[in-house]
């Protein structure tokens, strides 16, 4: 072996590296169990539509207000419900990331890295 050699990782020592992305691993892991105990609440329609959902994006609950079910427009009611659960899954979304970066300190690690 060269005189010097440090295992071509620019002064690195590849086991430190390897220690640390396994703890980073498990740092991880255990926010993503944390975020499924985290839960949201979203309305809208001035609370008409209530939707709670986890920081794994798991809707837990829809709760839907009597006065805005009117048969004859059903339409407004779905325009409700789905603008809470997109606004709800944004939000997971937020949290997740913001959780996260607090592992990977902003590297923007894809998804599913560890």
């Amino acid at each position: 072996m060269a005189k010097g050699f440090n295992g071509g990782m620019g002064g690195m020592n590849i086991n430190n590296l390897m220690k640390q992305a396994q703890k980073m691993q498990k740092q991880m892991e255990s926010i993503q169990t944390e975020l499924e105990d985290k839960n949201l609440e979203i309305t809208s329609g001035g609370g008409a539509v209530k939707i709670v959902i986890n920081g794994k994006k798991q809707v837990k609950e829809i709760t839907i207000s009597p006065e805005v079910v009117d048969p004859d427009d059903v339409e407004m009611l779905q325009d409700l419900i789905m603008t809470a659960v997109n606004e709800a899954v944004r939000q997971a979304d937020d949290m997740y990331a913001k959780e996260m970066g607090k592992v990977t300190g902003g590297m923007n690690l894809p998804g599913g890295m560890f």
